[in-house]
């Protein structure tokens, strides 16, 4: 039986138990929400693997709430809505969401295509991978293929922009990168101003990586330029 985990989010409560019944029949492991802000409290409380999402909600809707998700997350998303029209798919596609159901719907369909869009998520995010793939400095493993970072084997939770930073590092180690080429680099922009953005991120960077952030073994600083990756060949 699968072990997966599916968070429900809908505030019609007849709906949450008919697919409650079905998606439990099939081993997953299920959470609720009855709102988009419920949703995101759920997500950084337990490992989700796939959120299906009903578009009309209090509070935050199911599009304000899938918008929010994208900023950091990359879990399935399944819409669900009452609204049948092709325009109204196109919109909940277009802000990052994996597959739309209408309701009323059929539960084995919904079961179909939640195995469905597990199956290709497991497929693009959890392949094997080459030594290609990863950038090792003493501990510090990055796969730039998974986005998954370790050190000492522990696995570290890094959003999109500290990974993207770390990463844009890591490729260019031992070369000093100042805040500005850091700035157009990661957020794909012209730099105006944006130092204190760069540092912060840097920081939150270096909480999570470093075990000692007074004295950085990875992200060294170098005043009045920028930041260096420590090159993997340093002692």
């Amino acid at each position: 039986m699968s072990r997966e985990a599916i968070l429900l989010v809908d505030d019609e409560k007849e709906i949450i138990e008919l697919i409650e019944i079905y998606l439990k029949n099939e081993g997953y492991t299920l959470y609720k929400a009855s709102n988009g802000l419920e949703a995101l409290g759920a997500l950084q409380s337990h490992p989700i693997d796939l959120i299906i999402l009903d578009v009309m909600m209090p509070q935050m809707d199911g599009i304000q709430a899938c918008m929010k998700i994208r900023e950091k997350n990359n879990t399935p998303i399944i819409m669900l809505s009452a609204k049948s029209q092709d325009i109204d798919k196109i919109s909940g596609l277009s802000i990052g969401a994996d597959d739309y159901v209408t309701k009323p719907f059929n539960p084995l369909e919904l079961v179909a295509r939640v195995k469905s869009q597990l199956r290709r998520y497991k497929l693009l995010n959890y392949r094997d991978t080459t030594a290609e793939d990863e950038i090792v400095i003493d501990d510090l493993v990055i796969n730039t293929a998974t986005h998954t970072v370790t050190v000492g084997e522990q696995e570290v939770k890094l959003t999109p922009r500290e990974f993207d930073i770390l990463k844009l590092l890591a490729v260019n180690q031992g070369i000093v990168l100042s805040m500005d080429k850091i700035y157009e680099e990661v957020w794909n922009e012209p730099f105006m101003e944006s130092k204190n953005t760069v540092m912060v991120h840097i920081r939150k960077l270096r909480e999570k990586i470093e075990k000692d952030t007074q004295h950085p073994a990875y992200i060294k600083t170098v005043w009045g330029i920028g930041y260096k990756m420590k090159s993997a060949k340093e002692v």
